[in-house]
């Protein structure tokens, strides 16, 4: 990592971004960065819209478990987070098969999450010592360690999963609003609602290189849940999704080049700032137009008097 002391910025845009893009390991952090970013805002926006933030958390430890065993058996942690989360999405959906309501499928997602989390924890203690670090990777995430290799899978699985969402976005939003008026008019609900899972085991399986299995939500759930506090218009709140997500992105790379601290930490310190002034500006505001009409009919009162 590369440490202010060492290569100040000049305060100059042209040279800083220059200097910035001038080794490869920030380059290959960019490009990746910016791929998990975008497919991470556009499919965060349908995870809080379904309500499936916890789902979403659960397959992101699924996928510690996945990666530990990679980890273990000599295989790409990758390879092992998406499997891993492959066999979640269709464990919950096969609990789940029977309802739709929001209990039930609470149920099915913790069962699947403890046994994976038992599952992940006998792996790390049979991996040896040497391992050690590979699964702080996979806790943390590492986007200034990534390869090429990474890359390329990376943006093959972005493309991949933005060209999927693309395709379903009108009769998943749909199915999102209301499942039972969409399932009678012919949208199939349930094969929705399983490659939707599919595909947020994907997405994890990608971004947990960029903050790790802890720190996912940063890209996930923050950037969403800002976006509904700005608009209810469903496009626009995708577009402010994926603007918040890699502005959160790119500028947590930037700090992560500048200071000695993990890029993870400034990524979701922005994200989480961001949301606390957006929903605490909210919360003012309706504070205060609920005053104003109290305020408004004691004026008038005191003006008959």
């Amino acid at each position: 990592m590369v440490i202010a002391d060492t290569l100040p910025f000049a305060w100059n845009l042209l040279a800083d971004i220059q200097q910035l893009f001038h080794y490869h390991f920030m380059q290959n952090a960019f490009l990746a960065g910016t791929s998990v970013a975008f497919a991470a805002g556009i499919i965060g926006y349908f995870m809080v819209l379904r309500a499936q933030s916890f789902a979403g958390h659960s397959l992101a430890n699924v996928g510690f478990a996945g990666a530990t065993g990679a980890v273990l058996f000599g295989i790409p942690p990758v390879v092992g987070l998406f499997l891993a989360g492959l066999l979640a999405a269709i464990g919950i959906q096969s609990l789940n098969i029977a309802s739709r309501q929001s209990r039930q499928n609470d149920v099915a997602v913790g069962a699947v999450l403890t046994a994976s989390l038992a599952l992940g924890f006998l792996f790390v203690h049979l991996s040896p010592a040497q391992n050690a670090t590979s699964v702080y990777t996979v806790l943390f995430g590492n986007v200034l360690g990534i390869s090429d290799t990474d890359v390329m899978v990376t943006l093959w699985s972005t493309l991949l999963l933005t060209v999927i969402l693309v395709v379903i976005a009108r009769p998943l939003f749909f199915a999102s609003i209301d499942p039972d008026v969409a399932m009678v008019r012919g949208v199939p609900v349930r094969l929705l609602s399983f490659t939707f899972l599919v595909l947020l085991a994907l997405e994890v399986a990608i971004a947990v290189q960029i903050v790790g299995v802890l720190l996912i939500f940063a890209l996930l759930v923050t950037p969403a849940a800002i976006a509904q506090d700005v608009t209810t218009r469903p496009t626009v709140a995708v577009c402010v999704t994926v603007v918040l997500a890699l502005l959160f992105t790119w500028s947590g790379l930037t700090a992560g080049y500048v200071f000695p601290y993990p890029v993870g930490f400034f990524i979701t310190t922005f994200a989480f700032g961001t949301y606390v002034l957006v929903h605490g500006g909210r919360s003012a505001r309706e504070y205060v137009a609920r005053r104003q009409p109290v305020s408004y009919s004691r004026s008038r009162a005191g003006e008959t008097q």
